[in-house]
C-alpha cells in the first residue's frame, strides 16, 4: 500500500489519526511538547560511528528536563551495556537518555529459545549478546541454528564474500537469527556493510530469517515497557533510515521525525525542494513521516 504525507487517516502506515504531512521543522523544541517520549535511533543520528553529534545531545537534553523519557533505540547488536560503554567513550553525556534498548537485548530471548547449539557469524566483540544465555556455540555443521550479529570483519569484508558460507547454511536449512536488521550505516564518511546485508542475500536463496531490531516489533515493545508508554500516539520516533526507524514507527504506530543527512542524505538532498524530495522518496517506498529536519537539533 502507498501513503502520501498529505493522507490524514491512520491507515496501515498511519500515527493515530494525526496528519502525516512532511512538515520541515527547525528544532525538537518546535514538536516535543506533544509527546510524553521519544524513541530515538543512534547511529546516524546521535553519533556518526566515530564522534557524538553535539547538538542532537543538547536537543535530546533539552527534551528530557522537559519530562519527556527519550529511549535510544538502536540496531546494534549487543546488549545495551555495551552500547552505553561505547556512548560514554564518545562522551555522550547520560543526560540525554533514560534508556538504551539494543536489537540485541530483543534478539537474546529469539536466540534462547533455539533448541540446541548455535553457529555465530560476526565479530568476537559481539560475544556478549551471548552472555547469560544457556547456548552453546559450534561449528557449522553442528548447528541448530545461524546467528549473525556482523561481518567478521567489516573493515575489509563485503557481503559477497559470505556466498558460498550462506549457500552451505542454506543446504543445511539453518533458520538465521540476525540481531541487526541494518544493511549499511555511516563509520565517519564511509559505508560498513551490517549482518542485516546478509540476512538479506540469505532470505534471496531460500534462507529462514528472524529479526527483533527495527522495523520489527519486539524492539518497540521492549523500549515501550522500559518507559511505560501505554499508547504509541503519545511516542515521537525519531531517526535516519526509511525502511528502519521510520518504516518501524508506521508499522507500530508513533509520528516519525525524518533526520535527512544520514543514510539516505545523498537521495533526500536530490532536489531544490527538499520537502518535494522527502515526500517523492517517502511515497515511493509506501512510508510516511510527520516530520523531517536535516540532523537532529
Amino acid at each position: 500500500m502507498e501513503t502520501s504525507l498529505s493522507d490524514t487517516s491512520r491507515g496501515a502506515a498511519g500515527t493515530g489519526g494525526r496528519p502525516q504531512d512532511g512538515r520541515p521543522i527547525a528544532s525538537l523544541a518546535e514538536v516535543c511538547g506533544a509527546y510524553d517520549a521519544i524513541f530515538c535511533d543512534v547511529w546516524g543520528v546521535v553519533h556518526n560511528g566515530v564522534v557524538k553529534h553535539p547538538a542532537a545531545e543538547a536537543a535530546l537534553t533539552a527534551a528530557r528536563q522537559r519530562g519527556i523519557k527519550v529511549v535510544l533505540l538502536t540496531n546494534s547488536p549487543r546488549p545495551a551495556a555495551g552500547v552505553v560503554a561505547q556512548l560514554d567513550m564518545m562522551d555522550l553525556s547520560r543526560d540525554c537518555y533514560d534508556a538504551i534498548v539494543t536489537s540485541g537485548d530483543a534478539t537474546r530471548a529469539l536466540i534462547a529459545d533455539v533448541a540446541g547449539p548455535v553457529f555465530h557469524i560476526g565479530p568476537e566483540r559481539d560475544y556478549d549478546l551471548f552472555e547469560g544465555i544457556d547456548v552453546e556455540l559450534v561449528g557449522e555443521t553442528d548447528a541448530a541454528a545461524v546467528i549473525v550479529t556482523g561481518l567478521n570483519n567489516d573493515e575489509v569484508e563485503t557481503p559477497e564474500d559470505y556466498a558460498g558460507l550462506l549457500a552451505r547454511l542454506q543446504a543445511l536449512g539453518l533458520p538465521m537469527i540476525c540481531a541487526n536488521p541494518d544493511i549499511v550505516v555511516h563509520r565517519g564518511e564511509r559505508l560498513i556493510p551490517c549482518s542485516g546485508a546478509l540476512a538479506r542475500d540469505y532470505e534471496a536463496i531460500g534462507g529462514t530469517v528472524r529479526l527483533a531490531g527495527k522495523p520489527h516489533r519486539p524492539i518497540y515493545d521492549v523500549a515501550s515497557r522500559i518507559v511505560d508508554i501505554a499508547s504509541p500516539s503519545r511516542v515521537l520516533a525519531i531517526g535516519d533510515g526509511l525502511m528502519t526507524d521510520v518504516k518501524g514507527a508506521n508499522d507500530f504506530g508513533p509520528d516519525a521525525l525524518l533526520i535527512t543527512d544520514g543514510i539516505h542524505g545523498e537521495e533526500l538532498a536530490a532536489s531544490e525542494s527538499a520537502t518535494q524530495t522527502v515526500a517523492a522518496v517517502l511515497r515511493e517506498r509506501g512510508l510516511t513521516a510527520r516530520y523531517f529536519m536535516a540532523a537532529l537539533t
